[in-house]
């Protein structure tokens, strides 16, 4: 278990502490059941901003830029960038963290990357526990940054205040884009690499898909913003935009009310993922392995296996109350 001077030294954002308290959420067990229940009460300042979009639209150099600007107004910034995981080892690939080398070193910038390690979604099960981690080291702003954004990664919504879909001018992958439910989620859209062709498309298609979809006055309507980020084109607009619906947030206590959702789709998850752990021991492993070919030759639902593992853990739980 932790002690009171290691909890000491994550409060004042002693770096090695930070390193080792994500390590520590990374492993799981009970140390770090016992770190989360001893610093939760310590969470809650940060504000936390999802930047997601297709590979290569260019979100590391957004955030690269983002850290800077932040830098530049005295706030300090930790970065959680979600790699898809290495299939040998497991852990992060890295990608292109090396477009965030120049702001490593800087005593109130911490960046870590996590692998994703299986799950669906473009954000790993322990993100937001190591976002909390950062959250109790004082940092003013967290940035989230996800793998890529399709049908199953929508989950960057539930863990950030503001969400950024940072999109490329190809008119094809916008429009698909879209279709995937990035409008449902997205705070502000980045429209990256505005240099390259179809870009004045790219943009007035967004921009239509918007105006036909938030008619409500009351409620925030996402900006578009044109960027280079390369370049630094386009980045203070976006870091002005990021404030411009923290303020929107804060004006009718919609933050208040938006992180106790998070919070309640969080406790979903975790419940989930117990249960999943739980119940595939290895007896209902090899129970399914065993049935599973009654199904490929069609001599049993997959509905009816299906009923028939969770009736065995349920059967197990029955067993463990007598």
């Amino acid at each position: 278990m932790v002690d009171n001077t290691f909890i000491n030294s994550l409060l004042s954002r002693h770096r090695p502490a930070i390193s080792r308290a994500i390590s520590i959420i990374e492993a799981g067990g009970d140390e770090a059941n016992d770190l989360l229940n001893r610093t939760h009460g310590e969470t809650g300042t940060a504000y936390r901003i999802g930047i997601a979009g297709p590979p290569g639209a260019g979100k590391s150099s957004i955030t690269n830029k983002l850290v800077k600007i932040f830098r530049q107004q005295n706030k300090s910034v930790g970065v959680i960038a979600v790699d898809p995981s290495s299939p040998f080892s497991q852990g992060a690939i890295l990608g292109d963290r090396v477009r965030m080398i120049d702001v490593c070193d800087d005593d109130g910038v911490f960046i870590r990357s996590m692998a994703t390690r299986g799950s669906l979604g473009g954000l790993s099960y322990k993100t937001s526990d190591a976002a909390d981690i950062l959250d109790v080291a004082g940092f003013d702003y967290i940035i989230l940054e996800t793998v890529g954004i399709g049908q199953s990664e929508l989950d960057i919504a539930q863990a950030a205040d503001t969400t950024v879909v940072v999109l490329v001018p190809e008119s094809g992958d916008t429009v698909q884009m879209m279709k995937a439910g990035l409008m449902e989620i997205a705070d502000l859209f980045v429209l990256n690499k505005y240099d390259r062709p179809e870009s004045e498309s790219a943009f007035g298609a967004i921009k239509s898909m918007l105006t036909n979809s938030y008619r409500n006055q009351d409620k925030w309507t996402p900006e578009v913003i044109k960027s280079i980020a390369i370049r630094e084109e386009g980045i203070n607009d976006i870091a002005e935009s990021i404030d411009k619906h923290r303020q929107f947030l804060l004006a009718d206590n919609s933050l208040y009310q938006k992180r106790n959702e998070r919070l309640l789709n969080r406790v979903m998850e975790l419940v989930k993922i117990m249960i999943m752990s739980e119940l595939w021991n290895e007896h209902r492993t090899i129970k399914l392995n065993n049935a599973i070919s009654d199904v490929v030759n069609e001599k049993k639902l997959p509905a009816d296996l299906a009923q028939d593992i969770i009736e065995s853990y349920l059967q197990d739980i029955r067993k463990s109350k007598s």
